[in-house]
């Protein structure tokens, strides 16, 4: 069997929230079988929490919040990201403030977070989200969709149209079968246009947002001196993040995904409607070697 998995030890991070402005404390903790994620705000009286599920979405505003009742987090999508990447399950997630830090940008800081304590293997049994049949959600000409596979890739088509977006890749696809998620994906940032800047910041976002946490770009270049990671780097990122959206489904997923000038909303909706199709997937168990026998349809389990 593949076992669930969390951390070995608590690990810490100081940070900003990038569209608060405000300082944030993190801790990762270490958590039981069977956990999932779960934010804790130790900064509310009663360290209220927050699990990370897509019922759970509450805004998708130039990011990903999660709420139940008052309390709400914000910006997940690069820590769950991240935690896809190297496998953890359960793991309780604690902030000092409203928002999760932004780090770089990109998911890498925290891969290096968790791979600087390392992970401990778990006695229960990992579970994936099998997809059965296609599922597809659209708005306008973008469209987000789910898809039999056998594994797990994902692809992205980046269609705006920008002097500095058309000399770069708008296209990407990745089988992470093959494909390292720590090397070749995890390092994309956020990235944004300078003239966007302000009307971002009239309602409030973007308030903590920086060259050192974004790839900045004006009407003709990139404005970080160092430049871009990866020549591909604004179409990896959207993959990053459908990843991180993805996973608030609360299991990896077996099949394929595919976007299409899609964001956060068209994915928390692509995964709200996958929940609601009891035919289109079914829970499962992965040998070593493929597929085990204990599979259980959709209808009988809480994802």
């Amino acid at each position: 069997m593949i076992p669930q998995r969390t951390i070995k030890q608590p690990v810490h991070a100081i940070g900003i929230g990038v569209h608060s402005g405000q300082k944030v404390r993190m801790a990762l903790r270490p958590a039981g079988e069977n956990t999932g994620v779960l934010f804790v705000r130790t900064d509310l009286p009663g360290r209220g929490s927050v699990r990370a599920c897509a019922q759970n979405v509450s805004d998708t505003t130039l990011a990903t919040s999660i709420a139940n009742g008052g309390v709400q987090v914000s910006t997940v999508e690069h820590l769950l990201s991240a935690l896809w990447g190297v496998g953890v399950d359960n793991l309780i997630v604690e902030l000092s403030a409203e928002e999760v830090p932004i780090m770089d940008g990109s998911a890498a800081p925290f891969v290096d977070l968790i791979d600087s304590v390392g992970l401990v293997e778990q006695d229960a049994e990992k579970a994936f989200i099998r997809i059965n049949r296609e599922v597809r959600v659209t708005q306008g000409e973008a469209f987000a969709a789910l898809s039999p596979h056998p594994g797990f890739t994902a692809s992205y088509t980046f269609v705006a149209d920008h002097p500095v977006y058309n000399r770069f890749p708008k296209h990407a696809r990745f089988d992470f079968s093959r494909v390292s998620y720590a090397k070749e994906v995890s390092r994309a940032r956020s990235f944004g246009l300078l003239s966007e800047l302000s009307q971002a910041q009239a309602i409030n976002k973007c308030l903590g947002s920086s060259l050192e946490n974004a790839v900045g770009i004006d009407d003709c270049r990139v404005l970080n001196d160092s430049g871009l990671r990866y020549r591909d780097e604004f179409v990896k990122h959207k993959v990053l993040d459908a990843i991180g959206d993805l996973y608030l489904l609360g299991r990896p997923i077996l099949g394929a995904f595919s976007g299409h000038m899609s964001g956060h909303a068209l994915n928390n909706k692509l995964a709200r409607a996958l929940l609601r199709c009891d035919d289109a997937w079914d829970i499962c168990t992965v040998g070593r070697d493929g597929l085990e026998p204990s599979i259980m349809p959709s209808s009988a389990v809480q994802a």
